[in-house]
């Protein structure tokens, strides 16, 4: 795109957007993606999970795995299906990051009563140290992300459960 049709879009709201994340991202241009929720709830998800792994300064930190192991924590006994579907990942992406939880000994798999086709999850000690430690953190990043919204945190919330519920 030209100059003179960058200049005729920034009157436009879309375009000073766009002129304004370019000013932040060495003169990227993002085109329609500069007004794109999809675009930038997805930054805003790598963003604030990069922030928190930095907080952590765990490097062997996962996307998902605070989450995963809250939710088992609250409800010992959860299978991955129940899992699955409370977190939000589908099959695919559960299941790898359970193998890891596994495998770094977080999370322990046990019998399911009068169930053979799957199996109940719970943290281990260690599991249980690590998601204390990442719970503290957390709360520290939430806090931050608090002063960022601002006052508008119950209507960003609402928003993003509205359109998970709009769209799941």
């Amino acid at each position: 795109m030209d100059r003179n049709a960058d200049d005729a879009r920034d009157a436009s709201g879309d375009a000073r957007e766009d002129q304004a994340w370019r000013a932040g991202s060495s003169d990227v241009r993002l085109g329609d993606l500069g007004c794109n929720v999809a675009f930038h709830l997805r930054l805003a998800q790598d963003a604030s999970f990069k922030a928190f792994k930095r907080h952590t300064g765990e490097g062997d930190l996962r996307p998902g795995w605070y989450a995963v192991m809250s939710i088992i924590n609250s409800n010992p006994g959860i299978t991955p299906m129940a899992l699955s579907r409370a977190s939000g990942r589908d099959k695919s992406t559960i299941t790898p990051i359970l193998r890891e939880l596994t495998k770094h000994g977080l999370i322990a798999q046990g019998p399911v009563p009068n169930d053979r086709r799957s199996y109940a999850l719970t943290l281990t000690p260690s599991g249980e140290e690590r998601l204390a430690r990442l719970t503290a953190h957390a709360e520290a990043h939430d806090k931050h992300l608090d002063e960022i919204v601002g006052p508008r945190k119950a209507e960003l919330i609402e928003l993003l459960r509205r359109i998970t519920g709009m769209l799941d």
